[in-house]
């Protein structure tokens, strides 16, 4: 089943200096959604930014902002990102309160997100798949940049691509590491439908061309 795909510009990559300009650029580009990737140095082994910087840029773009929380726990955090304006919110299957997490982003109103690392059985997934609005497949170990896609993840896409097809749900599956020209290809033959890209759109400063490449 062939679907339209979506660019999700990673604003990790982004000129910090002069960030809301850098994502209402990526907006007027043809983005789809912008994504937030917020590490706490913790669960994963950097450090980003907090709800202040989401509620700082977030005049800049009317898109959706997708907030991959990459903390523990999350729990605590999900209210101030969902105040700050997160329209999606994805922890990890990895922690140990995955249920309480999906319940929270749901109460805030917002579509829930699960993410899986590479290292991590897709199965694990199964329990909570009529949750979910989105599902976040790691093609890279979260928490370092500049990393190369991970080809053995395409497996792992394919087989959530035939469970969500299986599932009366419209749930995203996105995939976020190492995406440029020749591995999007990939990712999207392997049935994903989002493209978490930092370097790939923001590496020049032709956006619109960047975005296109990649879709």
């Amino acid at each position: 089943m062939s679907m339209p795909v979506k660019i999700s510009p990673s604003i990790l990559s982004a000129d910090f200096s002069n960030l809301g300009k850098d994502v209402q650029e990526v907006d007027q580009a043809g983005a789809d959604w912008i994504h937030l990737d917020v590490m706490d140095g913790h669960f994963v082994p950097n450090l980003t930014f907090g709800p202040s910087t989401v509620k700082a840029i977030q005049p800049y773009s009317s898109l959706p902002f997708d907030a991959h929380l990459m903390i523990e726990p999350a729990l605590p955090y999900i209210i101030p990102f969902a105040e700050a304006g997160a329209d999606m919110i994805t922890t990890h299957v990895e922690l140990s309160d995955v249920q309480e997490n999906i319940e929270q982003v749901r109460q805030c109103q917002k579509k829930v997100g699960l993410a899986i690392s590479p290292d991590t059985n897709p199965e694990e997934l199964m329990p909570y798949m009529d949750q979910l609005d989105l599902i976040l497949v790691m093609t890279v170990h979260p928490g370092f940049g500049g990393q190369s896609f991970m080809d053995n993840q395409l497996e792992k896409i394919a087989f959530l691509r035939e469970k969500i097809n299986q599932s009366n749900r419209n749930i995203d599956l996105s995939v976020d590491g190492g995406i440029q020209q020749e591995t999007a290809k990939k990712a999207i033959g392997a049935g994903a439908n989002v493209l978490v890209a930092g370097t790939s759109v923001f590496g020049t400063k032709d956006y619109a061309n960047n975005i296109k490449v990649l879709r």
